[in-house]
């Protein structure tokens, strides 16, 4: 599992035209599911991105997390993110899982947030074609793995 998280002014995330999931002030996290990712993933990831300290504290140093600053977290799925692209010029997506083992992953990540993080977690739709829309505060851009 990985996710690719932005911080952002705010985010959101549209489906044939209908807005589908946004957030002010928090994190976008692009979120890719690999074969043999479980609960164990699940929860690491969880805990990732509730606590990773992206945010200025009073110094203007990133060290605060989205639990000590209550912002919203959008979870959005995207495959491509474990793409294999060493080599040619087109990706192979062998190395991502098959989307119902991922759906049923993703989903359980963002069971494990909701329950953990209060402020409010939004999704996109999984396995639709979305449009995201976001404002990166930074820009401050990671990619996390559990």
């Amino acid at each position: 599992m990985l996710s690719l998280i932005q911080r952002v002014s705010s985010a959101s995330v549209s489906v044939e035209g209908e807005v589908v999931g946004a957030i002010g002030p928090g994190l976008l996290a692009l979120v890719g599911v690999e074969p043999g990712d479980g609960e164990a993933q699940v929860a690491r990831m969880a805990e990732r991105l509730l606590g990773y300290r992206v945010f200025a504290d009073e110094a203007g140093r990133m060290n605060r997390s989205l639990a000590d600053t209550g912002g919203g977290l959008l979870l959005v799925s995207q495959f491509t993110l474990a793409a294999d692209t060493r080599s040619g010029m087109r990706p192979s997506f062998t190395s991502a899982a098959p989307p119902d083992d991922a759906e049923r992953t993703f989903n359980g990540l963002v069971a494990a947030c909701r329950a953990r993080h209060a402020a409010g977690v939004e999704t996109g739709r999984f396995g639709a074609h979305m449009v995201v829309s976001l404002v990166n505060d930074g820009p401050v851009t990671f990619l996390l793995r559990p």
